[in-house]
């Protein structure tokens, strides 16, 4: 890894749930490494349902119970040129990784991977949607081991 910072961006549906709780969960590994200084980290979702309001209160209530602090989030959606300008794009499941399958130019289709392929043994699984099945603290551990995982892989590669 050079000077430049690595970026990173967590999308999911809509924003509120699980890419939030990905992008505090990775910034919080990041910050218990003090790396700060190498990463760039955002989340978005593949559909505008919430776009600028803040993570489900469920979720921020759960990251809360890790201290982490989600409440400075707010929802968007992704965009043509966050294929361009991220270096990693992670999808909470299979559904959100073909939709942005489906609008990532062609050159781009190596940045984008599914969140749970960075634990051992986990690739092709997903991230449950908490929405409804109100898993909330079990996909913030989910999320939080998976970041802590996906940090260790990054930084070998520095």
């Amino acid at each position: 890894m050079s000077s430049e910072k690595t970026k990173i961006l967590f999308v999911c549906m809509g924003n509120i749930c699980r890419s939030p709780t990905a992008e505090g969960a990775f910034k919080s590994q990041v910050a218990r490494h003090n790396v700060r200084d190498l990463f760039e980290i955002d989340s978005a979702g593949t559909h505008a349902y919430h776009i600028n309001e803040q993570p489900d209160a469920r979720s921020q209530s759960s990251a809360q119970k890790y201290g982490v602090d989600l409440s400075n989030q707010r929802a968007r959606q992704v965009h043509e040129s966050d294929f361009y300008y991220y270096d990693y794009i992670l999808a909470m499941d299979q559904s959100n990784l073909d939709n942005l399958k489906l609008i990532c130019p062609k050159e781009h289709q190596y940045k984008l991977s599914l969140m749970l392929d960075n634990i051992p043994n986990n690739n092709g699984k997903g991230v449950p949607d908490p929405y409804f099945e109100g898993r909330f603290d079990e996909v913030f551990a989910m999320l939080n081991r998976a970041s802590d995982f996906l940090l260790q892989k990054l930084l070998k590669n520095t």
